[in-house]
């Protein structure tokens, strides 16, 4: 392992590091959006009011550009009179400066057809429906065996349901663009995860070749899956760099992305489990139900997680969906494992309560053989080492099972654990590998660097092949006229980008090796691993972990606080030690957030997010993170890549929730199945 700085630290820390939003081509013009005020219905009328010589420009449908089809409906920007949701941009004004732009955006006066609207989730909705899939690809329902047989017959029985409200993205960065065309080509600045995926998308809508759309995003604020696929604002810049012939920066207020960029939608979660006296799950329910916008169907994969997890000979998990007039959900870190695990972990603690078991030995007790929704055979799975490394380094031994007698005055202390797991995912990638005559190298990719060290980790990769000290590799990211570089989600990059490096500097070294020479313009080496990334598929791949929480619940006003919080993981070989401990702690800092803090109102009257900003959407801040650590235990999977990693962005959350949810029961005896873990939900069962 090593433990390496971040090579673009010192450019983050100086402010020589430019995101999409600091481009300032000569010339640039300024655009903001003006989002509808209803949350269905259509645009009847639009004023664009009253003259001002530096507005360039106020687009509405009637006169925008039209666009062609990129295969995702919330990209068709100001095509239609039809509002789908609330906060759906209807124009978009264009001025010289910021400012004008944002006050003739203010004085654009939309009239509408108002229309019912239907944004309330109830479990008794008449529309709900089972889709084929959910995201990822994933079988909506899978059933093993008879179920209701199983749990009828069963000695001890858990019947629960959980809530999670929906919760938003929001990283520092604000989603930005910055266009320009010159003649047929675009070049855009993006605040993105993926610049080809950009690229594919702004060619076919505005129906020009992809080689003529260079997508350009260097260094990128934070996305959190909110910045996986492309977003409104780069279509609307470029749509209005085309119509004014001149640059076009936009940066979406941050009060407007929560319509916008995705979100993670709410799920109903119900769980049932079958077990005899000594906790062996002999049957296994995990039943969703979620909803999607009427633009798109985006469906929260939450039940997939229990497919993977625990042995149970019998097991139903399905999927349900409504489609009402929301924004569109999306991606969200760990979508699917983070909502589920929390339902699922919540009710193995209620299980091991039940069985008067452990809560570490129950989980050790049904560790399956197999992955028991495919019956293949794990890569590895070392889920045993993390709950026993865990709860050594916890200090979980002598914890007293009994729920709300550790007291220390008005405060009532309570420990609790949840494992967690992801898959490992790899997509195809291309890298360039070039020897330099002055001795140095080059590595080429379209890697995203989302402030997760992939130029660090990728530059280690190269290094270690070569057998040459860091310093001696340079590195380019982010611009799509480098080799094809995958989507920055899905905790893939660093293995989808990584062994296209490894395999290119391999073929490199044994070139060098042979005694050929490095000619003046450098000796390189390209490699794709189309071929190369579905070896290794007939295993089960997925990384796991272990999460403890310790807590404390004021008894005279219910507030929770977090006391620690700490996780081992197993995510195959870390390749750099301090990124890797960044990643898995700021997952778990987000997972605690999660349980504790975040929380998005959907407000029934208006069909909108109640809060739209970080001063009324509370994420965690350092005071409510006091003690963070995070491990792992040693593991290298070669049924993987080369590289012998799995990835590490996300399975820090995915527990965590659960772990603190459960910390708090025990501290109180309260079970609380909806997060966040407020206050307001304690108060009343502590008196």
């Amino acid at each position: 392992m090593t433990d390496h700085v971040r090579l673009e630290g010192h450019a983050k820390v100086t402010g020589a590091a430019r995101y999409a939003d600091d481009r300032r081509p000569p010339g640039a013009v300024y655009a903001c959006p003006v989002p509808a005020t209803v949350a269905r219905g259509e645009v009847l009328t639009v004023d664009p009011g009253p003259a001002d010589p530096r507005v360039l420009a106020v687009l509405t449908h009637l006169d925008a550009p039209r666009l062609g089809d990129a295969g995702d409906p919330t990209l068709a920007v100001l095509q239609s009179a039809r509002v789908a949701h609330r906060g759906q941009i209807v124009a978009l004004a264009v001025a010289e400066t910021l400012q004008a732009a944002q006050h003739a955006a203010a004085g654009v006066r939309v009239e509408y057809t108002e229309e019912p609207h239907d944004v309330t989730l109830v479990e008794d909705h008449p529309g709900i429906y089972a889709p084929e899939e959910a995201n990822g690809g994933h079988p909506a329902d899978r059933v093993r065996g008879d179920f209701e047989a199983a749990y009828a017959a069963a000695e001890l029985r858990i019947d629960a349901t959980y809530r999670i409200g929906p919760l938003h993205n929001h990283p520092m960065e604000p989603h930005a663009s910055t266009a320009e065309w010159t003649g047929d080509r675009l070049t855009v600045h993006d605040s993105s995860q993926g610049g080809h995926g950009v690229r594919k998308a702004l060619a076919a809508l505005f129906a020009v070749p992809e080689d003529q759309v260079l997508v350009v995003n260097e260094h990128v604020g934070g996305g959190f899956g909110s910045k996986g696929t492309p977003r409104p604002n780069v279509v609307l810049a470029a749509m209005a760099a085309r119509v004014v012939g001149r640059p076009v920066r936009l940066a979406l207020p941050r009060a407007q992305l929560p319509a916008l960029v995705g979100h993670r939608s709410p799920t109903v979660q119900r769980v049932r489990l079958a077990a005899g006296r000594d906790g062996r799950i002999e049957g296994l329910a995990h039943e969703i139900l979620t909803r999607s916008s009427t633009l798109k169907e985006f469906v929260e994969q939450a039940a997939v997680p229990a497919r993977v997890m625990y042995r149970s000979a019998v097991s139903r998990t399905t999927h349900r969906v409504v489609r009402q007039d929301v924004p569109t959900p999306s991606w969200m870190r760990a979508p699917g494992e983070a909502p589920g695990m929390f339902a699922l972990e919540s009710a193995m603690d209620e299980l091991a309560s039940a069985c008067g078991l452990d809560p570490v030995e129950l989980r050790l007790r049904n560790e399956p053989e197999v992955e028991p929704d495919s019956g293949k055979p794990f890569s590895s799975r070392s889920l045993t080492d993390c709950l026993r490394e865990g709860a050594r380094r916890f200090g979980w031994a002598g914890r007293d099972p009994r729920p709300g007698v550790r007291r220390e005055g008005r405060l009532l202390v309570g420990t609790g654990v949840a494992a967690s797991t992801y898959p490992v995912l790899i997509a195809p990638s291309s890298a360039e590998v070039r020897a330099e005559p002055d001795g140095g190298y080059l590595v080429r990719v379209n890697a995203a660097d989302i402030g997760t060290g992939a130029r660090t980790v990728l530059a280690l990769v190269a290094a270690e092949v070569l057998a040459v000290p860091v310093e001696r590799v340079r590195i380019e990211v982010g611009r799509t006229d480098l080799p094809y570089g995958a989507v920055a989600g899905g905790s893939s990059g660093t293995s989808s980008w990584g062994w296209a490096v490894h395999e290119a500097a391999t073929r490199l070294r044994e070139h060098l090796a042979a005694g050929v020479p490095v000619p003046a313009q450098g000796l390189s080496e390209v490699a794709d691993t189309r071929e190369l990334v579905g070896r290794g598929t007939e295993f089960a791949r997925h990384a796991f972990g272990a999460q403890f929480a310790e807590v404390q619940v004021d008894t005279d006003t219910g507030e929770v606080r977090l006391r620690r919080l700490l996780g081992v993981f197993a995510a195959g070989r870390i390749l750099n030690v301090r990124t890797a401990r960044s990643q898995l702690v700021g997952g778990m800092v987000m997972g605690a957030s999660m349980a504790l803090l975040e929380e998005s109102t959907m407000d029934p009257g208006f069909g909108d997010h109640a809060e739209r900003d970080l001063a009324s959407y509370h994420v965690a801040v350092n005071a409510d993170v006091p003690d963070v650590q995070a491990y792992w235990v040693e593991e290298s999977d070669a049924h993987v890549s080369p590289l012998g990693s799995k990835g590490i962005g996300e399975i820090g959350i995915v527990g965590t929730a659960a772990a603190v949810a459960n910390a708090v029961h025990h501290a109180t005896g309260v079970r609380v199945r909806e997060l966040p873990v407020a206050s307001r939900r304690l108060g009343e069962a502590l008196g």
